[in-house]
């Protein structure tokens, strides 16, 4: 039997920026927790001295959502890839969170490439799309995350008229499909002035409304 292929120290690197544990990176990378600590351990960040390995152990599962662990009835994820196991009485967004962090979709989107993080929370701005329409098909062949921009260029909108209406106008209204935070962050208003866009109301909703 062939021995493994030796993991690269930008693999490793990349295995860490997408995932929040050893494990977490080994099933990214799709090889076994040995080979993966094997090579973690073999470069070591120049300005701690210490190996990537100790760098991404992440024992306590800090940031890991505990429903990954602890869900009240277990998630296969496997099996719904595989069709094996009905996903509608699971979250969405678990699964989604599950195919990200277990290495079977890529945090980017799959069309451009897009895959900076929002500042405040870290998230990235991504959208599961079913090719076949079918919600419940998970077949890796029927899935892909694609940015919002995309997302609205090929499949559908992203908003409804009252998310759009919202948006535009900074004021709650009922039926939307989610609630928008109108609240300008310091970071948020000074992008706003390098766009020239810095003689809005102090609020931000025409800020907002003029992009």
């Amino acid at each position: 039997m062939p021995a493994p292929k030796p993991l690269s120290r930008k693999q490793v690197e990349d295995a860490m920026r997408h995932t929040k544990s050893g494990h977490a990176a080994a099933r990214y990378l799709r090889v076994s927790y040995d080979t993966w600590t094997k090579w973690a351990k073999q470069y070591k960040d120049e300005e701690t001295g210490k190996t990537l390995h100790e760098l991404h152990s992440n024992q306590a599962g800090k940031g890991i959502p505990k429903f990954i662990n602890h869900s009240p009835k277990k998630m296969s994820l496997l099996d719904i890839i595989e069709g094996k196991q009905s996903a509608s009485s699971f979250n969405p967004d678990k699964i989604k969170y599950r195919l990200i962090q277990e290495g079977y979709l890529a945090q980017e989107c799959n069309n451009c490439g897009f895959c900076e993080h929002r500042v405040l929370d870290y998230k990235v701005p991504l959208l599961l799309h079913f090719k076949d329409k079918n919600t419940n098909n998970y077949l890796l062949s029927n899935i892909e995350l694609l940015c919002y921009n995309c997302y609205f260029l090929f499949v559908n909108d992203v908003f409804n008229d009252k998310d759009i209406e919202q948006i535009q106008t900074g004021r709650s209204i009922n039926k939307t499909s989610k609630a928008v935070d109108f609240e300008v962050s310091d970071y948020m208003k000074q992008r706003f002035i390098e766009l020239g866009l810095d003689e809005a109301e102090d609020d931000g909703s025409e800020l907002i409304s003029r992009i």
